[in-house]
């Protein structure tokens, strides 16, 4: 695990809970602007694209395409800085992740944070000290891709060419995930000599009902190629390439867009609260968030839009 632990991050100081990575101002500039009028205006971010291709959606795209959009040092921090604005941001309701270039992403740069492995470990010589530093590092690095999650936008990974190590983890924080043909995963890390731990040996096995395959792919780092992986429910559609797959998508996130946000992020915390419990849990979390969803606006305007049979979906207030 030094290769991801290390790679980011500089100066934090390590303490016995993990620290919140404060949300950085996007042009370092407090703005009362929400997060669609930046994205349009003053985004900028050294590793991730940002734009609005429609009203209410935003792309996240990794932009390091002559690195492969392997993750570097900044790219941590920016991914949860990103989803965390988006998150608060009222006006957004889908978020599409991509990768520029000619691959998804090529997982951890390993060059970029190879001088911090001996500069941020080696300097503790007592292994306990070692052992804490590092599992406050582990755990700054996996909120960063928990922010995927805990986001309750859906967020749709649309992915291309190879989508290696770092980048499964990634993707496997999404809520829909689409390809093309010529997409390959591989969790690398086994073969780094090290397991997997920002999120690929936790969600990929409540992802898919294979675990025979996903056992078999992660013990030996082979390749799975699109059509295997939509074979084991890993994704949802494969496309020809990259300029259909990202139509398909925006189609998608327009669908999702149109409908309540009320309905769409409740049943986002619901589904990701039922995979983590029991079945009498998660029936009883409804009822508790039920008891106040259900007198929204929203079941009004899309009970009545139903009944009328009305081919344009109503509109529904930011949330």
């Amino acid at each position: 695990m030094v290769a991801n632990v290390v790679c980011g991050l500089i100066g934090h100081v390590v303490t016995r809970t993990v620290p919140r990575i404060p949300v950085q101002s996007l042009a370092g500039v407090v703005s009362s602007r929400t997060f669609s009028e930046k994205a349009r205006y003053t985004m900028s971010y050294e590793t991730l694209d940002v734009t609005s291709p429609h009203e209410r959606i935003l792309h996240v795209q990794m932009n390091r395409p002559d690195k492969l959009n392997a993750m570097n040092k900044v790219f941590w921090r920016e991914i949860l800085d990103c989803f965390r604005e988006i998150s608060d941001d009222t006006d957004i309701r889908v978020v599409i992740l991509s990768g520029a270039g000619r691959m998804f992403s090529a997982g951890l740069d390993i060059g970029d944070m190879a001088d911090l492995i001996t500069s941020q470990v080696s300097r503790k010589s007592d292994v306990a000290r070692r052992a804490k530093y590092l599992q406050s590092l582990i755990a700054i690095y996996q909120e960063s891709f928990n922010a995927l999650e805990k986001c309750q936008k859906p967020v749709i990974a649309a992915i291309h060419g190879g989508c290696i190590g770092g980048g499964v983890d990634l993707i496997a924080a999404c809520d829909v995930r689409y390809c093309t043909q010529d997409a390959w995963f591989q969790v690398k890390e086994v073969d780094l000599g090290f397991a997997p731990d920002l999120g690929t040996l936790q969600r990929i096995p409540k992802t898919v009902g294979n675990n025979s395959m996903v056992r078999e792919m992660i013990y030996t780092a082979r390749k799975m190629e699109a059509g295997e992986a939509k074979g084991m429910g890993f994704v949802s559609q494969v496309f020809p390439n990259k300029e259909v797959m990202m139509s398909e998508v925006n189609k998608l996130a327009e669908t999702i867009a149109s409908k309540s946000p009320v309905a769409v992020q409740g049943c986002k915390v619901a589904l990701n609260y039922s995979r983590d419990h029991t079945i009498s849990e998660g029936l009883k979390f409804m009822q508790c968030w039920n008891m106040t969803m259900l007198q929204s606006e929203d079941v009004i305007k899309a009970s009545e839009a139903v009944a009328k049979k009305s081919e344009k979906p109503p509109h529904f207030s930011k949330l």
